[in-house]
């Protein structure tokens, strides 16, 4: 009791140092204000006015993105992708107050389903087009953060210019890579502009924030730009005991000698300390559907022990971006990431019911340590053959992910059902229960290398067709050693062609219907009952329409797709493993559309329809024709801006949205529904000379629902009701 009060104090005073540091900083700055330019807040090579956007890592305009590097590797207009690609910019993370999690960002973008596991701080959920991305669909500046078991990356949205979502297949690229889609997340970079930056917040729970964001030439120089991005977090949580303190800071250096080089190197080091929420592990019974004798479990309830509960990582990046154009219009382009990440936790969470108010308990710990390199280099070029214009690209990558796994656990004490056994009482915790020592369940040592080599050609013929044509070879080897059972052990390489075709016709008027087809081929990292995991293979199809009127400022996807994904993992009947004898067809429609009517108003909203259904699965061939749990049937969002640009009010902004996720099943039989659920958001903001407050209310009216169920003892409830404060300034 006496470190766990010691761990209270400290966060205390930190987070009471970090508010004066906040508020300090803002004050001092403003002293020198007089001293500094105006800022214009862009990225290398976009127009001073913002007004257009000529990378596709830049800052975007308003909510209407007009270039990506998802999907293609090159700046390339949004609507010359022959699949259905997403963009959140940081005026939207803002606007709509995303402060901690990136998932968070994406709760209103058409096919994509989040925080599946309710409010879990330090892991980051994404389904998208029905498959989970967390494993191989995560990336950061178009590099790869793969993940396995525990051994995942978290960042922190402030450090973030945009995030950008290519649905559908990209193996085509970017090698192993979620059939569904992946997530790109794109950090904010050194601007042509000086940008003095401070914010300081806190929310209902009582949880803070500070954040600082400065970019200017370093001294005099004309070559040189610096940025320096950072932020510090902490404080409680909506449930019950739950506390974090977390932060990172991003230093970047920009050098460009002339108009054809560009040199940025850049590092991140970043942490958390916390007690974890277990809000992800209720049964189905007490939150979707009331138990007899309970109801409903509160949201605030903590179902592990406070005094045990540990939670903690360390992670680190280093990286860089190299650009030389030369002669003849060729360009070259290298890019490269190293991460470590150190995790460990210790946390005792629920399963079933033991008795009527009961809950039976698990004890766990993880230890694991990643190391994680990521490279890519590109050669590109713009000709003409004959009547048809090409833009081509040919490209080498490669990546390793290592993983020290370790993972140990126990049932609590007396397990089953015995006086003192350790269960949790829902309607009466008592804490403090003597628990057992957890026993060893995976001890493993793994090393995948992959190798791939790559070329793109943009076609445009026929005064506005456009065709695309990618194709790919991967090599993967995977080194996977099982210290507890060496017969487990394996060395396996494998390879694999991927590729996609893709035709679109540009019509003057800003419509652009387009087709296309590709494969797959993901990697997997484990063994299954029959020997190592092999790579999930498949195919998706696609046509849709873009439209990017000429007489507004918006964007418009409308699409539809049939993905087929085998060698896809199945549980094996009375049996602690998984194999992959399955295989899984995921078809619907989405519709997106993104608008900045006015310099008053802004829109954005989205629709998804997914149809997710097993197709073959060997052990359990009754499964056949069910859908997976998690996946709901369809998602609906729409979010609604206004700014007064004139008069007494002028700087004031209103903000409403409204989240609507359809039903989902709980289990594999289809046996449990998870209901439809409505939730709405607001948002109310003040801006004078580079002042800013901002008041954010997530879930406005406190419904309380469950995000979704993986089985019928691991249900996690929604956000709760929770205000966000936020005072800013910048120079």
């Amino acid at each position: 009791m006496g470190v766990r009060a010691d761990r209270v104090i400290f966060r205390a005073k930190l987070l009471a140092g970090v508010a004066i540091f906040g508020a300090s900083a803002t004050f001092a700055i403003a002293q020198d204000a007089t001293e500094l330019k105006p800022v214009v807040i862009q990225g290398s090579g976009n127009s001073a006015d913002g007004s257009s956007e000529a990378t596709g890592t830049g800052p975007v305009k308003g909510y209407v993105a007009k270039k990506t590097t998802a999907g293609s590797k090159t700046d390339t207009p949004l609507k010359e992708i022959p699949q259905a690609v997403s963009v959140i910019g940081r005026q939207e993370l803002d606007d709509r107050g995303v402060v901690n999690k990136v998932d968070e960002a994406l709760r209103y973008t058409a096919g994509v389903a989040t925080q599946t596991f309710g409010t879990d701080p330090d892991t980051d959920w994404f389904y998208v087009r029905g498959f989970d991305a967390g494993q191989s669909g995560v990336y950061l500046d178009n590099l790869n953060l793969f993940s396995y078991g525990f051994g995942n990356f978290q960042i922190d949205p402030f450090m973030l210019e945009r995030v950008d979502v290519l649905k559908g297949p990209a193996s085509v690229l970017y090698g192993g890579a979620n059939a569904g889609g992946i997530i790109d997340m794109v950090r904010k970079r050194p601007t042509d502009d000086p940008l003095y930056y401070t914010e300081i917040g806190i929310n209902s729970n009582g949880n803070a924030f500070t954040g600082f964001d400065f970019s200017d030439k370093v001294g005099s120089s004309d070559s040189m730009t610096y940025r320096l991005t950072g932020k510090i977090a902490g404080g409680d949580g909506y449930t019950d005991y739950t506390r974090d303190l977390r932060g990172f800071v991003m230093p970047q250096l920009t050098i460009s000698p002339d108009d054809t080089t560009s040199l940025t190197v850049w590092a991140y080091a970043g942490g958390l300390d916390q007690t974890h929420t277990g809000n992800g592990f209720l049964p189905y019974e007490g939150t979707v559907v009331d138990r007899p004798g309970i109801g409903k479990i509160s949201r605030r309830f903590f179902p592990g022990e406070p005094d045990l509960d540990t939670g903690r990582y360390d992670q680190q990046m280093i990286g860089y971006e190299f650009e030389r154009e030369f002669e003849g219009g060729w360009k070259y382009s290298s890019n490269a990431r190293y991460g470590r990440l150190d995790k460990y936790e210790f946390l005792v969470y629920p399963s079933l019911y033991a008795s009527q108010t009961e809950l039976q308990r698990l004890n766990f710990e993880g230890d694991t340590s990643v190391g994680t390199l990521a490279w890519d280099n590109r050669i590109e070029n713009t000709f003409d053959l004959g009547a048809t214009e090409h833009k081509v690209m040919f490209g080498v990558d490669y990546r390793l992910y290592s993983i020290d796994n370790v993972q140990n656990s126990v049932f609590g004490a007396g397990y089953p059902v015995q006086p003192y056994n350790g269960n949790l009482d829902v309607l009466n915790p008592i804490y403090g229960q003597t628990q057992p020592t957890p026993g060893a369940l995976y001890s493993e040592d793994v090393r995948m290398n992959q190798l791939g080599v790559y070329a793109q050609d943009q076609v445009r013929f026929g005064n506005g067709w456009l065709a695309t044509l990618n194709g790919r070879y991967d090599y993967v080897n995977t080194d996977f050693k099982d210290r507890l059972d060496s017969s487990n052990s394996f060395d396996e390489s494998d390879g694999a062609w991927s590729g996609r075709a893709g035709l679109a016709y540009e019509f003057d008027n800003g419509l652009t219907p387009y087709a296309s087809a590709s494969t797959f081929f993901n990697p997997m990292v484990g063994r299954g009952g029959h020997g190592p995991l092999k790579p999930e293979e498949g195919e998706q199809y696609e046509a849709g329409i873009k439209y990017e009127p000429t007489f507004m400022d918006a964007s418009f996807t409308a699409s539809v797709f049939r993905i087929n994904k085998r060698n896809n993992s199945v549980s094996i009947p009375v049996a602690p493993w998984t194999d992959q004898l399955g295989e899984v067809e995921s078809k619907g429609f989405e519709l997106e559309a993104k608008v900045n009517i006015d310099d008053n108003w802004k829109l954005l909203g989205a629709f998804a329809a997914t149809d997710v259904t097993v197709v073959q699965n060997d052990p359990n061939p009754g499964l056949i024709g069910k859908t997976p749990y998690v996946v709901p049937d369809y998602t609906a969002s729409m979010w609604v801006d206004y700014t007064v640009t004139n008069g007494a009010l002028e700087g004031l902004s209103l903000g409403a949205g409204l989240r609507h996720k359809g039903r989902s099943w709980a289990d594999e039989a289809n046996t449990l529904r998870v209901p439809e659920s409505t939730v709405f958001d607001a948002a109310i903001r003040y801006e004078k000379e580079n002042w800013m407050a901002s008041l954010n209310v997530t879930n406005l009216f406190d419904k309380q629902y469950v995000e979704a169920c993986r089985t019928a003892g691991a249900c996690g409830y929604g956000d709760a009701r929770t205000f966000t404060f936020k005072l800013a300034k910048k120079w």
